[in-house]
């Protein structure tokens, strides 16, 4: 590991994720990483609950670790890779709570519980989320604006008074490659730094969860229906 992130989610951290692995930094972890891999839902819930975890073993095959839920335990990152840098993504603090609201804390309510029975994969993974960032690092205070917003500013402040200044880049994606490439001492790539993972997009993917969601149930019902209606037609003959 030789770049932690401790940012929030919605401070650019996919982009983050996307300009690090071209700089030669990769892979790069992301809460992306934990969907594509089950088997560290529990590892994640460990670090929760305050028990120890074996980050060498969790990050063996990654160069780098954004977003959450890395960014949350990035002092124990810190401890565990002693030669890693941090970067630490900011945004106006109004619009990352916006952002944030919209997108990513709508997966937090966006599935009914009967429906995360049916998929227990995802259900493990949104009690991890909710152990690791809305219940653990906002104290269940999220949609208090105002609370919320004094967790992130004082996230900054916190990273910035426990962090050497000769190993802490705090940084804006919109600055691009100049801030990131001096800190990190390498080339500056001649395209465009990455943006990706808008609201926008995000919000349709949300969208249409909804509906799938909100389907699935009369999807069933109809089929009950159908099936109850041929057994009675059967029954006849």
């Amino acid at each position: 590991m030789r770049v932690i992130g401790s940012g929030f989610g919605r401070t650019g951290t996919l982009s983050l994720k996307y300009a690090l692995e071209e700089l030669g930094f990769a892979p790069c972890y992301h809460m992306e990483e934990v969907l594509k891999r089950p088997a560290h839902v529990p590892v994640w819930q460990e670090a929760a609950r305050g028990r120890p975890v074996d980050w060498h073993r969790l990050f063996a095959d990654y160069d780098a670790a954004v977003d959450f839920p890395a960014s949350v335990v990035y002092r124990d990152l810190m401890a565990a890779f002693p030669d890693a840098v941090v970067v630490h993504t900011v945004r106006d603090p109004d619009r990352w709570y916006e952002s944030t609201l919209e997108t990513i804390y709508q997966g937090s309510t966006l599935f009914p519980r009967w429906w995360l029975r049916l998929v227990p994969r995802l259900g493990r993974w949104i009690e991890m989320v909710d152990l690791m960032v809305w219940d653990g690092l906002f104290d269940g205070q999220f949609e208090n604006r105002e609370r919320a917003i004094e967790r992130f500013e004082s996230w900054t402040a916190e990273v910035i008074a426990t962090v050497p200044p000769e190993r802490l880049l705090v940084f804006e994606v919109k600055d691009g490659w100049g801030p990131l490439c001096e800190f990190l001492d390498v080339l500056q790539p001649d395209r465009e730094f990455p943006n990706v993972n808008d609201r926008e997009s995000m919000q349709r993917r949300f969208r249409r969860a909804r509906v799938v969601t909100r389907a699935v149930p009369v999807v069933g019902i109809g089929l009950f229906a159908f099936v109850c209606g041929l057994i009675r037609r059967l029954r006849r003959r």
